[in-house]
């Protein structure tokens, strides 16, 4: 029997309301999820960039010309740097290269090795006669740059990571800071993030040192922070019981004692990311590590919402920095 005509019509029609009602769905979906993705791109911008590494595409590392000319003081000081080495081979060339082209006339520089068993003990032996170098197991990454300060010695101390960098002319500008500014004991700067293969991926820009925020998180880039022997004489070495928090256990022990801090209008090195990082790995473990030292030093353990409330202040005056320095309004 054939469908009477009126039935045909009636199915159409139910046919075409569920597929309005289909893509009505579909148009709500879509609204929702531009709606979300507006909403998350909108708390990215107004996110304080200071720990938010990935802020754009990979994009070729650019410096300006005058980092490439600075000059070092015409007494220039001894500066010692030691780098801390445990299975990072991929990347420990570039971070040697990056500290030896500095071209720094009184550099002293030594990898302290973990007994790493990849390449970067052949690594290490490319550079024979250009560095010293030690391979031998230690207990971790303090250890190891305690050993690496016992070879070498400088008026100007710093350690800077196996996959880490230097930019250029850091250790010139670092040597004329600490001789223009003879009041400051320990100086940093501004961070570049890089990835794995050393494409730039984000940039932090710091407002001045803020003695009071630095008790309740650890804001200073590691790879950027220089110190007079002076300061590691009184309160160094580095406190062998800390795996992660080790250079903020050594900036509150410096800034306890009195020295000086300076953050300098420049960007001096960069930090990469990368899946097999300990700043990545281990951040529960840190947890624990940075409540110790907020216990000592701030006489109790802060909720992360009570962190969260006291950093305000100083996260908002990066946040301006960063967006003074994107937008063009000031430059490093």
């Amino acid at each position: 029997m054939s469908e009477r005509p009126e039935n045909s019509v009636t199915t159409r029609i139910q046919a075409m309301e569920r597929r309005i009602r289909e893509l009505e769905n579909r148009v709500v979906g879509l609204s929702r999820a531009f709606s979300q993705a507006r909403h998350q791109s909108r708390r990215i911008r107004l996110r304080p960039p200071l720990w938010t590494f990935e802020q754009y595409l990979p994009r070729k590392l650019e410096i300006e010309k005058n980092y490439l000319d600075q000059k070092a003081p015409s007494s220039a000081p001894p500066v010692a740097i030691v780098t801390p080495s445990y299975n990072h081979g991929r990347y420990l060339k570039a971070t040697i290269d990056s500290v030896l082209e500095q071209k720094y006339p009184c550099l002293r520089y030594h990898v302290q090795d973990g007994g790493s068993d990849d390449e970067t003990k052949k690594v290490l032996q490319s550079f024979d006669g250009q560095l010293t170098w030690h391979y031998e197991p230690d207990s971790g990454q303090a250890q190891a740059i305690n050993r690496g300060f016992a070879a070498v010695a400088g008026d100007i101390m710093a350690y800077i990571n196996s996959d880490d960098m230097l930019l250029p002319g850091t250790l010139a500008y670092v040597a004329q800071a600490f001789e223009q500014f003879r009041d400051v004991d320990l100086i940093y700067g501004h961070r570049i993030f890089v990835d794995r293969d050393g494409l730039e991926i984000g940039r932090a820009v710091l407002p001045r040192h803020d003695p009071k925020a630095i008790y309740w998180a650890d804001y200073v880039p590691q790879e950027t922070l220089f110190w007079r022997r002076k300061v590691w004489e009184s309160v160094g070495p580095f406190d062998e019981m800390f795996h992660y928090a080790l250079d903020w256990d050594f900036i509150l022990r410096a800034q306890a004692a009195g020295f000086k801090f300076a953050r300098l209008p420049r960007f001096l090195a960069c930090f990469r990311v990368h899946e097999s990082q300990k700043t990545s790995l281990n951040y529960e473990f840190g947890r624990e590590e940075m409540q110790r030292l907020r216990l000592r030093h701030l006489g109790f353990m802060p909720a992360q919402t009570q962190v969260n409330k006291a950093m305000v202040p100083y996260l908002a005056r990066q946040l301006a920095f960063h967006w003074m320095y994107r937008l063009g309004l000031v430059q490093y």
